[in-house]
C-alpha cells in the first residue's frame, strides 16, 4: 500500500516535471510579442541557450513537500528530453520506474519490465501538454501565454523565470512555477494552489544529438 502510494506520487511529479521541461525548452525568441520588452529580451537570450540542442540528458533530485505526508518525498534518477520524440523519465529511487511520455500517451515500465500504456485519450492532460509544447517548438507560443504570465530576471548566464497562471481554471490547481538556470535548466519549483510544492534540481546536464539504441526502442514502444 505504501509502495503504491509512493509510486503514484512520484509518477504525478515526474509527469508534470517532464512536461514543464519541454515547456522550458520551448521558449523561443517570438516570446517578445507576449511579454514586456525587458523580459522579452532576456527570455529571447535564455531561449537561445535552451533551444540549441535537439536533446538534453540530466540527473535529477525531486523533493515533494505534501500536506498529506509528514516528511518530504524524495526521488532521484535521470531524464532524457528529445525535442522530436518526447521524454524518458527514469526514477531510480525510492522505486525504480520509467516513464516514456510522447504525443501518443504515457508508458510506465516497472522494475520487472512490465509495461502499462495509456493512450493519448486516457492519459488526459499529459498528452495534451505534450502536443501543446510541440506546437510551441514550431514557433506558436499562444498556448503558453494564453495560460501564464511570464516574467524573467537576471542574466543569460544566471537567470530566473516565473510563470503565473492567468486563467481561473488553471489557477485553481496551480499557484505558479519558478525556473532557474544558465545554459541548462538547473531548478524547477512547482507550487500547487493548496500549498503542496515540488522542487526538481537538475545536475550534469548535457546536450544530446541522438538517443541511444535502447532509448530509441523505448520511444518506439510508446
Amino acid at each position: 500500500m505504501v509502495l503504491t502510494k509512493l509510486k503514484r506520487l512520484a509518477a504525478a511529479g515526474a509527469v508534470l516535471s517532464a512536461a514543464l521541461c519541454v515547456a522550458n525548452a520551448a521558449l523561443l525568441p517570438s516570446a517578445q510579442a507576449a511579454a514586456p520588452s525587458d523580459d522579452a529580451r532576456l527570455v529571447s537570450q535564455i531561449a537561445a541557450h535552451l533551444a540549441q540542442a535537439p536533446g538534453i540528458r540530466a540527473q535529477f533530485k525531486q523533493t515533494q513537500t505534501l500536506a498529506a505526508l509528514k516528511a518530504p518525498l524524495v526521488s532521484t534518477g535521470t531524464l532524457l528530453f528529445m525535442r522530436e520524440r518526447g521524454v524518458i523519465w527514469q526514477i531510480d529511487s525510492p522505486i525504480r520506474t520509467t516513464y516514456v511520455i510522447s504525443d501518443s500517451g504515457v508508458t510506465e515500465i516497472d522494475a520487472s519490465g512490465k509495461r502499462i500504456a495509456r493512450a493519448a485519450r486516457s492519459a488526459g492532460g499529459v498528452a495534451q501538454v505534450s502536443r501543446m509544447m510541440r506546437s510551441m517548438l514550431g514557433g506558436d507560443l499562444s498556448a503558453l501565454y494564453s495560460q501564464f504570465d511570464v516574467t524573467a530576471s537576471g542574466t543569460p548566464k544566471q537567470w530566473q523565470m516565473q510563470l503565473t497562471p492567468n486563467q481561473p481554471q488553471l489557477a485553481q490547481r496551480l499557484k505558479g512555477l519558478r525556473m532557474a538556470g544558465g545554459d541548462f535548466l538547473q531548478t524547477l519549483t512547482i507550487t500547487s494552489a493548496n500549498g503542496d510544492a515540488t522542487r526538481i534540481d537538475f545536475a550534469n546536464s548535457a546536450a544530446v544529438a541522438e538517443p541511444s539504441s535502447a532509448e530509441r526502442a523505448l520511444f518506439g514502444a510508446n
